[in-house]
């Protein structure tokens, strides 16, 4: 099985609607299958939760939308040596290179992703949920 850490704008994507939500539903769906291992970084979940409040005014649904994603996934700690190890990352964006370490420190095959250009110093790949997709799903 493959290990794939999320990038939170795929989550978001999903959540808003956003163009490309059927895409991040369908690599959710292979996550849910088994198909995929996905993770996500504990900061995500807390970003998360300030976009749904500026958005969803019932707090009830803001909490099954973050529990629902911390059941879909694996929440990964975010400490202090993934936090040095981001500082000394080649990423210029702090929260991507959090990402990019995290991927690392768990051996992801992949981060995904819609800012492929965020990630062009990354030392794990990353990949765009079509791209994940047309690797993923049998011809």
């Amino acid at each position: 099985m493959r290990n794939i850490l999320i990038d939170l704008n795929i989550i978001m994507d999903f959540f808003f609607n956003r163009p490309g939500h059927e895409k991040a539903a369908e690599v959710f769906g292979l996550c849910a299958e088994g198909g995929l291992k996905g993770h996500v970084c504990a900061h995500e979940i807390t970003t998360l939760s300030y976009f749904l409040g500026k958005s969803v005014k019932d707090k009830t649904k803001i909490r099954e939308s973050l529990s629902w994603v911390m059941g879909a996934f694996k929440v990964l700690e975010v400490n202090a040596v993934i936090l040095g190890r981001a500082l000394h990352s080649e990423i210029d964006d702090f929260e991507d290179a959090v990402i990019e370490a995290s991927a690392r420190e768990i051996g992801a095959d992949c981060i995904v992703t819609r800012d492929m250009g965020d990630f062009r110093k990354s030392s794990v790949r990353a990949t765009t949920p079509e791209d994940l997709l047309a690797k993923e799903k049998p011809s």
